[in-house]
């Protein structure tokens, strides 16, 4: 385990959407290299880089077309270099995002795999054996799309063929599925190890992989991809032992023993996220509401119900990774919510144990508009990409471009947060975000492997107590996420002396003999250390 992740807190940065420092409006390197300045402000240590690599963008840069050149609308390689030395300097580590399941169809690899005669990449991708094989169980198909003779199967989008690490169990009424260790799958498994060494000797500290759990085919439980990450880890702990992976998963007991570091619990494969973020489409809706809706709060329960089965299975082997959102996550955990609301959600996200990774804009309540014109193969997920807001100027900052060339839209509200305001305003979201990673470095209860024991958590009620300890230190941590105030008894134990306030709400605590009263106004929470 790469000791740095102890103390990682990681943001993560749509490029095309953070700073554009060339005025044609889209993001670029030089834009985020421009930005050290401010993530080292706010204290993030680490970096998630979605795709920067040369593609067509049919989806946003998931579509691949050449995995050792950097888009040319983001910069070059030196570029991309050059961000890897500046941010060390600074103390920040990057991983980039490593597609690994599929290509777009104009990589190169593809188009000779596409080819009738036989040739290098001929068994790179999958292919059925016949044009007229339409149906492949468990798999899509794209027919009739090349003169070779058969059809290829895809990852997701049709422009994205999946690359062929092989079938776990082939079907022998199914001759073109290849097992693992059939020549094909073994040359894409050398490759992928060449772009992970080419990016790691650049000065990349890791990793995020998409799709992590889709490369083997019809392989039931995930055990034959699961072996192939093995693989990747063993030789990395030998020749890259600092370097990261973070899988896109979520389902950490299968990921980390897989040799993963970390792993993300997503709303599309866990309820963990929804049972906690979730709100109603319409203020009387009556559907489930999650635990940090100020208006009806929800249940920790179902939240805890999910979280710490795998929090207990994998402690010790690696980190669960709750996002504060993603690229493709709507609507983003500002809709909705109040500027305290967002706050006891960010003091909840930057206590629990783990690895946190906070999407960019979140830390200072960036907005998903609704109905925004799909982009690059984002559909409902567009809205969580729009630009990143710094100031009040034209295009809040992001662009000097004209608006109608920016990669996409501006939220137009002139009340829309930006960074250059909340800076200097000593309470902002953005300040008091800034302030809890300062108190998650500061204490080693709060690190990724310090331990997580809730000591209040009752269905139907709002109040979540729980403690971090490490390091001979003991951490609680209380979250009221109503509007109204709530009171609540700790047994006997929980501290010798009054709890000393190291951020939020001071003066919650009263001696009832043995016991303390907790009394928490609404919408309110805070760290204590106990003595």
């Amino acid at each position: 385990m790469p000791d740095w992740l102890e103390k990682a807190v990681f943001y993560e940065i749509y490029p095309q959407s953070f700073f554009d420092s060339n005025g044609d409006g889209i993001g670029d390197l030089p834009g985020i290299l421009e930005k050290l300045e401010y993530l080292q402000y706010l204290g993030i240590n680490a970096v998630w880089l979605n795709p920067c690599f040369a593609s067509p963008f049919q989806d946003g840069g998931y579509d691949i077309s050449d995995f050792y050149q950097v888009a040319p609308r983001y910069g070059s390689n030196d570029d991309l270099r050059r961000l890897f030395v500046e941010a060390r300097r600074l103390g920040i580590r990057i991983l980039l995002d490593l597609v690994p399941g599929h290509t777009s169809t104009e990589n190169t690899w593809f188009k000779q795999s596409c080819k009738a005669e036989r040739n290098e990449y001929s068994d790179w991708y999958i292919w059925t054996n016949s044009v007229w094989t339409w149906n492949a169980p468990g798999v899509q198909t794209v027919i009739g799309y090349s003169e070779r003779d058969g059809n290829y199967i895809t990852n997701f989008f049709h422009f994205q063929p999946a690359l062929n690490y092989g079938f776990a169990n082939p079907d022998p009424d199914q001759p073109w599925q290849q097992p693992v260790d059939a020549p094909g799958p073994q040359a894409v498994r050398r490759e992928l190890k060449n772009i992970m060494k080419f990016w790691l000797d650049q000065g990349a500290s890791g990793f995020r992989v998409d799709m992590a759990g889709s490369l083997v085919k019809n392989d039931p439980g995930n055990q034959a991809t699961a072996r192939l990450w093995q693989e990747i880890r063993a030789w990395l702990d030998q020749e890259y032992p600092e370097a990261a992976l973070v899988s896109e998963w979520s389902n950490p007991t299968v990921a980390i023993p897989a040799g993963f570091h970390m792993d993300f619990l997503l709303p599309f494969a866990s309820q963990a996220y929804s049972a906690l973020f979730q709100l109603p489409k319409s203020p009387s809706s009556q559907e489930a509401r999650g635990f940090f809706d100020p208006e009806r709060p929800g249940s920790i329960q179902p939240f805890l119900d999910d979280f710490l089965p795998l929090y207990k299975a994998t402690r010790g082997q690696g980190f669960i990774v709750l996002p504060s959102g993603n690229h493709d996550t709507t609507p983003r955990l500002g809709n909705g919510r109040t500027a305290p609301s967002l706050e006891l959600a960010f003091l909840f996200l930057l206590t629990l144990p783990g690895v946190p990774f906070i999407y960019y804009g979140d830390e200072i309540g960036l907005l998903s508009p609704e109905g925004i014109r799909s982009k690059e193969g984002g559909y409902g997920r567009t809205g969580a990409r729009t630009p990143m807001q710094w100031d009040a100027t034209l295009n809040a900052g992001f662009s000097t471009a004209a608006f109608e060339q920016l990669y996409l839209p501006v939220d137009a509200d002139p009340k829309r947060p930006n960074v250059a305001m909340q800076r200097k305003v000593d309470d902002s979201l953005l300040n008091q975000v800034r302030r809890l990673i300062a108190l998650r470095h500061a204490h080693p209860a709060l690190c990724a492997s310090g331990s997580f024991e809730p000591v209040y958590a009752r269905a139907g009620e709002t109040p979540f107590v729980f403690i971090r300890q490490a390091g001979g230190e003991k951490l609680l941590v209380a979250l009221n996420p109503g509007n109204q105030p709530r009171d609540l008894t700790l047994e006997a134990g929980l501290s010798a002396q009054m709890p000393e306030a190291l951020f939020g709400e001071p003066d919650i605590f009263k001696r009832a003999g043995d016991d303390w009263k907790i009394h928490l106004p609404g919408i309110s929470g805070g760290v204590y250390r106990c003595r």
